[in-house]
Order: structure tokens, then C-alpha cells, then sequence
């Protein structure tokens, strides 16, 4: 008997080189080294292991090296991103920021450390994706945020 049930949107287990097809970010700016799961469309989690050989420590700051805020809330936006632009219909797409609201920083981010980002799709509208957003580490937040992304083209997009 075949199976009739709506067939869900695709389950995401991704690596370095597959998240390097849906987003256009490249060394040093991939922030994302894996998405552990999640499901097209809706929600992401994925991972940064966090390097002292990151070139961003060679300034912030050279004898105390913190992952800077912009960075955390960046890795959050390109998980969501994954989520997004893994739905074929918005395959070659690219992610702007609309938006960030409500952006806290709990604990500070320093390397050794591993970050978990989780981005939930909440609503869409239109070319627009709304997302909450947390990174954390071994369980303790980090850094939260409301997202807004748009969704576009880019000139010389491959």
C-alpha cells in the first residue's frame, strides 16, 4: 500500500562542505562548522568550535580572547539561514539582515568553548523569515536574539 501522508520538509544533518553549498560564506567568515539537525524551512541547530587560531583573536583582544557579540549573533543568523535556503525554493538565495531585536549576552564566549545555535523559524511573510535565536554552551546561554532575514538575490552568487 503506498503511503499517502504529506512527506515532511527535509531533515538537515550538514558538514562543513555542505553548508559551503547553501551559504555564500567562506573563510575567515563561515561561522558554522556543522548543523547537527533540524528540518528545512523551520529550524536549525548547528555548531562553532571556537579556535584560538581564529584570526579575530589577534585583536579582541590579544591577552583575553572573547568571541565578540557581533560574531555570536552572526553564526545564529547564518544557522537560520541554512534553515531557510535549504527549501528548493529559495536554493541560490542569499540571507540579509532585516533586523535584530532584543540581542542579550550572558556569559562570554571564549575558545575551547563550543557553541550551540539554535534558530527556529517563527513566522515568514513574504521574502522575510522571523527567528528566535539562542547560542549556548554546555547548556548555558550565551547570547539571544530576535532575527529578521531577507531573502534575495545576489549578484554573483555561485
Amino acid at each position: 500500500m503506498a503511503d499517502t501522508t504529506a512527506s515532511a520538509a527535509p531533515h538537515l544533518q550538514l558538514d562543513a562542505n555542505q553548508i559551503a553549498r547553501v551559504l555564500p560564506h567562506r573563510y575567515p567568515f563561515a561561522l558554522v562548522d556543522r548543523i547537527d539537525d533540524g528540518e528545512a524551512g523551520s529550524w536549525a541547530r548547528g555548531r562553532l568550535c571556537v579556535s584560538v587560531t581564529s584570526p579575530v583573536f589577534c585583536g579582541h583582544f590579544p591577552s583575553y580572547h572573547v568571541l565578540p557579540g557581533v560574531l555570536i549573533i552572526e553564526a545564529l543568523a547564518q544557522t537560520a539561514a541554512v534553515a531557510m535556503l535549504s527549501l528548493p525554493e529559495h536554493a541560490g538565495k542569499l540571507g540579509f539582515f532585516a533586523a535584530i531585536k532584543d540581542a542579550r549576552f550572558k556569559r562570554q564566549v571564549r575558545p575551547g568553548d563550543v557553541l550551540t545555535l539554535e534558530a527556529r523559524i517563527t513566522k515568514t511573510r513574504g521574502a522575510f523569515a522571523f527567528v528566535e535565536a539562542t547560542a549556548s554552551v554546555d547548556g548555558a546561554v550565551a547570547a539571544s536574539a530576535d532575527l529578521t532575514l531577507a531573502l534575495g538575490a545576489g549578484e554573483g552568487v555561485q
